[in-house]
């Protein structure tokens, strides 16, 4: 599982899911990019992972605005070259009832949770492709795409469904310079991104609901499936989707 002298880029690094995901591949022996539209708190990351003996580099960056991500990767590239692994992390959860939704929130999701992780796709896939060393990509989705819903995810879920679609083209298009791409869906994890979302008048009601049952996933769960399809171990493993769920399905 070693991912020593590779760089891996995670965008909502700075917390939850994806500060989980920097520590056990920091801890793997990559050189870590916090990148997230949180500043502060991508500093604050790349800090405490210094701090640890590790190696991490931050990159402030607004997945919504494509001039951010094309000056953010142009950064990162010349700073530390092309990255062995991207790891699509960062999205919106916020909540609206379907039949009161509106088109701002429907596209403000988008536009983090689906173009967003096109954008970097296509920025980190160019520089894998010209270094001709392969390399991973790995996007985390949701759980939500196999039923573990609660309302008003009508949006959150469209989203993480594109990037499934973006997955799937994605491996097939990238497969002949030896870049893999795979999904994650994390069930149930108490982060402050999925306890903050807004949309509190929005009843939490619905089949996330059901206890999982093994227990609530944690942020190192889903960081070791996120290992895994980066290590050297997954060289044959592309367009595969792998539910961390704590077995919510069966239940």
């Amino acid at each position: 599982m070693s991912l020593d002298g590779r760089l891996a880029i995670v965008t909502g690094g700075a917390s939850g899911i994806g500060a989980g995901i920097c520590e056990m591949l920091a801890r793997a022996g990559a050189l870590v990019v916090v990148a997230d539209i949180d500043g502060a708190g991508a500093a604050a990351r790349a800090e405490a992972l210094l701090a640890d003996g590790h190696r991490a580099a931050l990159l402030q960056v607004d997945l919504a605005d494509e001039a951010s991500i094309l000056a953010g990767c142009r950064a990162v590239f010349a700073a530390h070259g092309a990255p062995w692994l991207l790891v699509n992390n960062a999205g919106l959860q916020s909540r609206e009832l379907l039949l009161e939704g509106s088109a701002a929130h429907w596209d403000a999701i988008v536009a983090v949770n689906a173009r967003g992780a096109f954008l970097m796709t296509r920025e980190c896939g160019r520089a894998m492709a010209g270094a001709k060393a392969g390399g991973r990509i790995v996007n985390v989705a949701s759980a939500a795409l196999i039923g573990s819903l609660i309302m008003g995810l009508s949006a959150y879920t469209a989203s993480k469904g594109a990037m499934l679609g973006l997955s799937m083209a994605s491996a097939l298009e990238l497969a002949p310079h030896a870049i893999t791409v795979n999904t994650v869906l994390p069930g149930g994890v108490g982060t402050p991104g999925a306890i903050n979302a807004g949309g509190g008048s929005v009843p939490a009601e619905g089949p996330t609901r059901r206890a999982p049952l093994l227990g609530r996933c944690e942020p190192a769960d889903i960081a070791a499936a996120v290992l895994f399809f980066a290590s050297p171990a997954a060289r044959f493993v592309t367009n595969q989707v792998l539910a961390v769920d704590a077995g919510w399905s069966l239940s």
